[in-house]
């Protein structure tokens, strides 16, 4: 039996950003603390590329733009989707979530969803650093996952 060992590290990777601008502070933070992730995982500064988009309905066509390119081992979606009183809510999450995980299948990239979905503000601020790293992470084992695959395939 095989087994495919967890590796996070970052060097040599290119990593793509694309964060919601609407809950800004929450984005931010989340910005904050997912790069400094990758930093640290041994992502190059200049190897880290950040698009920002209006809200988390872009977010998708951002990530699959910067997918079609080629120029990229992972890709982050960042932003917040809070709680109000209407249905728009729903419609917000489920859509960037579907239109995520569609960009990652059909372009065959890794992306980590870190769109939060929260009750409310002071949720949001709380999950925003830990969700930030988390994609970081994630992003990483994904490419480096996705890179001894195809290695096994050779």
């Amino acid at each position: 039996m095989k087994h495919i060992p967890v590796v996070m590290s970052g060097e040599g990777m290119v990593v793509g950003i694309v964060r919601s601008r609407f809950n800004e502070s929450v984005g931010l933070a989340m910005l904050e603390a997912c790069s400094a992730r990758l930093i640290e995982l041994g992502v190059d500064t200049d190897d880290i590329v950040v698009a920002s988009v209006p809200g988390a309905l872009e977010v998708p066509l951002a990530l699959q733009q910067m997918a079609a390119t080629d120029e990229f081992d992972a890709l982050i979606a960042l932003g917040a989707v809070i709680r109000g009183e209407t249905y728009h809510f729903e419609l917000v999450s489920n859509e960037s979530g579907a239109g995520i995980s569609g960009v990652a299948l059909s372009l065959d990239i890794p992306v980590a969803n870190g769109i939060l979905t929260t009750e409310n503000d002071v949720q949001a601020a709380v999950r925003a650093p830990v969700k930030g790293r988390e994609c970081a992470e994630a992003a990483l084992e994904m490419a480096n996952l996705a890179q001894a695959i195809d290695e096994l395939a050779r």
